[in-house]
C-alpha cells in the first residue's frame, strides 16, 4: 500500500526533523537533564500534533523517542531500549501523538464545520436580503436563476413556477426530460429531491403547498442548505405574489372608487347644462309672444350650455382614454412657438377677455414632439388660468430650452393657490378650497395634463403666491431632430403605455 505524501508534508517533515535535532544538541550542550528533555519532547509532540496533523505528529513522536532514547538515556549515544522507562518514553510520545492528534483534528473539523456554518448562513442572509429587495413578481423570476448561481456557485439554476406553468432559467434550452421532472417534483408536493439526469429537482414548499420547483447541477451542497435555500424561495415567491395580488386588488378596488366618483361628478356637471338648456328650450317653445333679445338671450343660453356639455363630455373621453393605459404618440418636429400660438388661438373663446402674451424664447428651434397631446396639455392650463384669473388680467405663455427638456410656463395673474391645494391640484376630480368662487370645472383637466406629459416622458408642477397668481412650468425630454424626420410628417403613431 503506497502512502501519498506530497511536497508541504515533506517540507514540514524536514523543518521538523531539523527543529528537534537542533533543539537536542541545545540541551545537550546545556547539560539538560533527562527529566527536562523527556518534558520538552512532549511539549514538541503535543504541539505538532495540533497543528500540523497525524501524520507529521506521528513521525515527530518516533523521531523525539528516538533522539530522547540516543542522548538522554544511559548508556548514552546507543540505540537499544533495553528498560521498562525506556519503553514507556517511547509510548507515552506516540500516545500523545495520537490522542492530541485526534482532538485536534476533531477540533479543526468541527472549527470548519462551524465556518461552513458561518458562511451558508451568511449567503442565506444575502439571498434572502436580495429576494425582499425584489417586490415585482415577475422580476423576481426572471432574476432569480442568476441571483442563486452568484450566491452558492450553482450551475445552470432552473425555476419551474406551478400555478404559471413557466420556466425561467439561468441559460438558454431546457431539456423536456428535465421539465417533466420538475413538473412532477412540484405535484409531489414532497422536501424530497431527485435526480434527473445531469439535475437535482427540489419542490418549492411553503407550508405543505407547493409553489414550483427548483433545479440545478449536482454540487457540493447540503442537503440542509438546498432545504434552507428552497424554503427561502418559496417564501420570497409567495410575498411577491401576495403582493402582486393586493396590488391588483388595491388597484381594482380604486378603479372602482375613480369610476364611482367620475360617474357621481360627470352627473353633477351635466344636470346644470342640461337644466339651462331644457329651461330655455321650453321658453323659447311656450306659446307667449317674446322679443327677439328674450329668444336671442334664450339661444345664447343654450349654446353656451350645449358648449359646456360638449367640453365636458369631452374631459371624460380624455380621463377614459387615460385610464386605459394606453396613448398614441406620434412625435414629429415642430416649433414651440407654434405649439403656444396654436393653443392660445384654439383657445381664443375660453381666454376671452384676458390678454394673452406669448414669449418666444427658444421657441424658434424644432423640436421633437407630439403637436396634438402637447396642444391639449397647454389648452387645458389656459383654460385653467383664464377661469380663476379676473378678466383683463395678463395670462403669459413662454418656452425655452434647458438642459436636456423643452421647457413650457402658463403664468397668470390670478388669486394664486392655496398651499394646502398645492399637493393635491394634480389629483383627479379635486378642486381648490375656493373653487367655487370662480365658475364650474370638473376637476379633471390638471389631471388629464399631468397624464398626457407623463406619456410623454415629461412632468409638470405648480408654484404660486397667493394675491399674486400661478406658474405650471411643465417639460419633456428634449430629443434630437434628424432632418430626415422632418420630412416624415406621416410617420405611423408610437402605441406607449402610460406608466402607474
Amino acid at each position: 500500500m503506497k502512502i501519498g505524501l506530497d511536497s508541504r508534508t515533506l517540507l514540514r517533515a524536514a523543518g521538523a526533523t531539523l527543529a528537534a535535532i537542533a533543539l537536542t544538541l541545545s540541551m545537550d550542550a546545556l547539560g539538560a537533564s533527562s527529566t527536562t528533555a523527556g518534558l520538552t519532547f512532549l511539549v514538541i509532540v503535543v504541539w505538532t500534533a495540533t497543528r500540523v496533523g497525524i501524520r507529521i505528529s506521528l513521525y515527530v513522536a518516533l523521531l523525539c523517542a528516538f533522539l530522547f532514547e540516543y542522548n538522554f538515556l544511559p548508556p548514552y549515544h546507543s540505540i537499544r531500549i533495553a528498560s521498562g522507562a525506556e519503553w514507556v518514553a517511547v509510548i507515552t510520545f506516540v500516545a500523545s501523538s495520537l490522542v492530541a492528534g485526534r482532538v485536534s483534528e476533531r477540533a479543526r473539523r468541527e472549527a470548519q464545520q462551524a465556518e461552513q456554518r458561518r458562511a451558508e448562513i451568511d449567503r442565506l442572509y444575502t439571498l434572502s436580503q436580495e429576494m425582499m429587495l425584489r417586490e415585482d413578481a415577475a422580476a423576481l423570476t426572471q432574476e432569480l436563476p442568476g441571483l442563486l448561481e452568484r450566491t452558492f456557485g450553482l450551475e445552470r439554476v432552473v425555476l419551474y413556477m406551478r400555478d404559471q406553468e413557466k420556466f425561467h432559467a439561468s441559460v438558454e434550452g431546457i431539456g423536456d426530460e428535465l421539465a417533466a421532472a420538475m413538473r412532477q417534483q412540484a405535484r409531489a408536493e414532497s422536501a424530497a429531491s431527485t435526480l434527473e439526469g445531469e439535475f437535482e429537482a427540489h419542490a418549492l414548499l411553503v407550508g405543505s403547498r407547493s409553489v414550483g420547483a427548483l433545479a440545478w447541477r449536482p454540487q457540493a451542497l447540503s442537503r440542509e442548505l438546498a432545504t434552507a435555500v428552497c424554503a427561502q424561495v418559496a417564501i420570497a415567491l409567495t410575498r411577491a405574489m401576495a403582493i402582486a395580488a393586493n396590488a391588483r386588488l388595491e388597484a381594482s378596488r380604486q378603479s372602482e372608487r375613480l369610476r364611482g366618483a367620475l360617474i357621481d361628478s360627470l352627473t353633477h356637471e351635466l344636470r346644470t347644462p342640461l337644466t339651462s338648456i331644457r329651461a330655455a328650450a321650453t321658453t323659447l317653445m311656450e306659446p307667449i309672444g317674446l322679443d327677439d333679445a328674450t329668444r336671442l338671450d334664450l339661444a345664447a343660453i343654450v349654446d353656451e350650455e350645449a358648449s359646456r356639455l360638449d367640453h365636458l363630455i369631452g374631459e371624460a373621453v380624455e380621463m377614459a382614454e387615460i385610464d386605459s393605459k394606453v396613448l398614441k404618440i406620434n412625435e414629429q418636429p415642430h416649433l414651440p412657438i407654434s405649439l403656444l400660438r396654436n393653443a392660445a388661438d384654439h383657445s381664443r373663446s375660453a381666454l376671452q377677455g384676458h390678454v394673452v402674451e406669448i414669449e418666444p424664447g427658444d421657441g424658434d428651434t424644432p423640436a421633437l414632439f407630439d403637436a396634438r397631446l402637447m396642444g391639449r396639455v397647454l389648452r387645458h392650463l389656459l383654460e385653467n388660468a383664464a377661469r380663476y384669473s379676473p378678466k383683463g388680467s395678463r395670462i403669459v405663455l413662454s418656452t425655452k430650452r434647458a438642459e436636456e427638456r423643452l421647457e413650457f410656463s402658463v403664468r397668470d395673474n390670478g388669486p394664486g393657490i392655496d398651499p394646502a391645494d398645492l399637493p393635491l391640484i394634480f389629483e383627479k376630480f379635486h378642486r381648490g378650497r375656493r373653487a367655487a368662487k370662480f365658475g364650474k370645472g370638473s376637476g379633471m383637466g390638471l389631471a388629464i395634463a399631468r397624464a398626457l406629459l407623463r406619456a410623454h416622458g415629461g412632468a409638470i408642477e405648480a408654484a404660486s403666491t397667493l394675491g399674486e397668481g400661478a406658474t405650471f412650468r411643465f417639460w419633456i425630454p428634449l430629443k434630437p431632430v434628424i432632418e430626415a424626420q422632418e420630412d416624415a410628417r406621416a410617420a405611423a403613431p408610437t402605441v406607449r403605455e402610460l406608466p402607474s
